[in-house]
């Protein structure tokens, strides 16, 4: 349903503010820039931020600077639709976000109903795309994907392990689990344990006692790095040698801060690593002087604004659906600091490779992840 925006004052203040920025290219950045997930939206907000200053410094798109606004939307849907409802009134007419699965798939439905095309860094819900809106598109992966690696490497590698299964109950979470689980049950294996948790919360205990319970060898863990954090510190101070393995929610150096030495030996499921591909050297040197290390989404969202200039300059348009038709369109490939990245009817990237990694301590003593 379309967004109405009836107050005049509103209407007035969006109409000025769009006029006084007509020579410029308007680009929303929207994901948790507070709260508990603030270093995931510390990541969409340098990539998309260091992208905006590269292209302004070349030129711009199609001869105009990018002007870039952040949107926090605290990893709640609540406010990723006033974030998404802002952007409208303010003009924006292309946005790098939602970080969130369960953030993103309501917001998005404001974005197309209002013109604006949105690429999205890290939301892997296949409700992000499956619905097939014009204007929805993504630099990562889906859940379904990262969920069948987990199954193939527990019915290759774990045979005889006992698996529990913990998610956070959010879309993003429990759909990462689900698929684990549908997996995994169709190759005959399935999970001792499968339980949600709420997140937010500091004892996990009572979870935490039911892994224990249940002889667990490995924890599939799907949610992200604070409460998976907890949990393994927890399950460590209960004297458990349980495996944590885990997927694209704990790629932050937060993890280890959080949940201790127990993180070494987490298993962890990414895209390759884009900070060792060649064609992000001189970007990953960029971030790092400026004493910014580009982990996890920082050059996926990166990415996402190189590829919308790319299609606006292929469209000879900055118009939102002329540069999606030519998102869209078999054949053309968008040249990324990822790699070369086209996609399909639905806005998937058409090739995406997930790797896994081990979190372990690093020549300077500190725990990190390292790809297998």
């Amino acid at each position: 349903m379309r967004k109405l925006w009836l107050t005049g004052l509103m209407l007035a203040a969006g109409l000025a503010f769009t006029g006084a920025a007509s020579a410029q290219v308007k680009m929303g950045v929207a994901g948790p820039i507070t709260g508990p997930n603030a270093a995931f939206g510390a990541q969409l907000t340098h990539g998309v931020e260091q992208a905006a200053e590269d292209i302004n410094k070349a030129g711009g798109i199609l001869g105009q600077k990018i002007e870039v606004e952040q949107g926090d939307d605290v990893s709640d849907p609540k406010q990723g639709v006033s974030v998404a409802n802002k952007f409208v009134g303010d003009g924006v007419k292309l946005v790098v976000g939602h970080f969130n699965s369960g953030v993103t798939i309501p917001a998005s439905e404001v974005y197309a109903d209002n013109g604006i095309l949105f690429i999205t860094p890290s939301a892997t819900n296949p409700k992000v795309t499956d619905r097939k809106l014009w204007d929805a598109f993504r630099t990562c992966g889906r859940d379904d994907q990262q969920g069948k690696l987990w199954a193939d490497y527990a019915l290759q590698h774990l045979k005889g392990k006992k698996i529990a299964v913990v998610h956070d109950k959010t879309t993003y979470g429990q759909g990462l689990a689900d698929a684990a689980v549908g997996f995994m049950k169709a190759g005959g294996m399935t999970p001792v344990l499968y339980e949600g948790v709420n997140t937010g919360e500091k004892d996990y205990s009572a979870i935490v006692s039911k892994i224990k319970a249940a002889g667990a060898d490995y924890l599939m863990w799907g949610g992200l790095h604070t409460e998976g954090g907890l949990i393994i510190r927890q399950m460590r101070d209960q004297g458990m040698k349980t495996v944590m393995i885990s997927g694209d929610g704990i790629t932050d150096a937060e993890f280890a801060s959080i949940g201790g030495p127990g993180v070494e030996g987490t298993l962890m499921s990414f895209g390759p690593d884009p900070r060792n591909n060649p064609a992000a050297k001189d970007i990953v040197a960029e971030f790092r002087a400026k004493g910014f290390e580009p982990e996890a989404y920082t050059l996926y969202s990166y990415a996402a604004v190189q590829i919308m200039k790319q299609a606006a300059e292929k469209a000879k348009s900055l118009e939102p659906k002329k540069m999606a038709e030519v998102m869209h369109a078999p054949g053309n490939k968008f040249s990324t600091v990822l790699g070369d990245i086209s996609f399909d009817a639905k806005g998937d990237r058409t090739t995406v490779d997930y790797v896994w990694y081990v979190w372990k301590k690093g020549d300077d003593g500190k725990i990190t992840y390292k790809q297998m």
